[in-house]
């Protein structure tokens, strides 16, 4: 439907009662400085009711603190619970639908309902919901990200559309010299050559290739009743495993281990996951490196949280 179109529905079912008022949360304001984002802000309501209308729904409340897209609370038809996410229109999350029906619920939020046209997905709703980020133990929390993971991964179809490692390393690889140079060099550049010799060596070398989530860490990872924990939100590409234990290794907002040195907690944290994975730590320490590196300097802007992981892997 036209934007337009959309609108004027809204108007209508919001007359007439049959959908309440979608509020947006204000952690989506960032998109107000992306192109499109201001015109995407205005339409989610319209986008949100088109979504119940189509596919029988009640709307609810936003989860607020979400980033990304717009997630509401919603009741299905027979009374049970979901969630309709309405992502910005990205290349980040164009493949998110696909990934979820390909793992069919085994381990991640079921896929119920799906429009490619306004990046609308109704999934699974987890209940009681806490993050596994919030599991104060992190060895115990890394124990479980670990067993999870290796219960997504699985090789991809022969005919998948799903973007490639290979090609995103590459990718890495080229830009992140001009991005670090228009940031005007803002960490050494022996971090930088670490990242960028990583994106080469290792995105032409990779061990078996499997659907990788990308986006996997405590937050992603919520506590449900048809499964102990179920991943939410993937940005999946096809890669090797050892790329995947990337945001883990940057992951935690509680831990019985704050006192730790950083370094020690790091060193750990490797140890641990390589063991429980059976992966090569050298491999996963350096695509951590890469990944911390690329999403620090993300479109012209400095993360120094990524940059900061990236230092301690580099020196683990």
């Amino acid at each position: 439907m036209a934007g337009g179109r959309l609108l004027a529905q809204a108007r209508v079912w919001a007359r007439t009662g049959s959908a309440g008022p979608v509020v947006v949360p204000r952690s989506l304001d960032r998109w107000r400085k992306v192109p499109g984002g201001r015109a995407w802000l205005a339409g989610l309501p319209a986008i949100a009711h088109a979504c119940a209308e189509a596919w029988d729904l009640r709307l609810g409340e936003a989860y607020n603190g979400g980033k990304v897209g717009l997630a509401l609370r919603v009741e299905r038809s027979d009374g049970s619970p979901a969630v309709l996410k309405v992502n910005f229109p990205s290349r980040d999350g164009e493949h998110e639908a696909t990934a979820l029906a390909y793992w069919g619920g085994d381990g991640a939020v079921h896929l119920l309902e799906h429009d490619p046209v306004h990046s609308a997905l109704l999934v699974e709703r987890c209940e009681p919901g806490g993050q596994l980020s919030d599991v104060p133990a992190e060895d115990e929390a890394n124990v479980v990200a670990a067993r999870l993971l290796a219960k997504i991964w699985r090789p991809p179809d022969d005919a998948h559309s799903f973007p490639l490692l290979s090609d995103e390393a590459a990718r890495w690889a080229d830009e992140l010299p001009a991005r670090w140079r228009t940031l005007r060099r803002p960490f050494e550049r022996s971090l930088l050559d670490a990242a960028v010799t990583a994106c080469r060596e290792l995105g032409s070398s990779q061990a078996e290739l499997v659907v990788c989530h990308q986006d996997f860490h405590g937050g992603n990872v919520l506590r449900a009743q048809r499964e102990p924990w179920l991943a939410i939100d993937p940005k999946p590409l096809v890669g090797e495993r050892a790329f995947d234990t990337a945001w883990l290794l940057r992951d935690r907002r509680a831990s019985v281990d704050a006192d730790t040195h950083p370094r020690r907690r790091m060193r750990r944290r490797l140890d641990l996951l390589s063991d429980e994975l059976g992966l090569d730590r050298n491999r996963m320490r350096a695509w951590g490196i890469a990944r911390a590196v690329a999403w620090g300097l993300d479109a012209g802007r400095l993360h120094r949280t990524h940059i900061e992981c990236a230092r301690l892997l580099l020196s683990a």
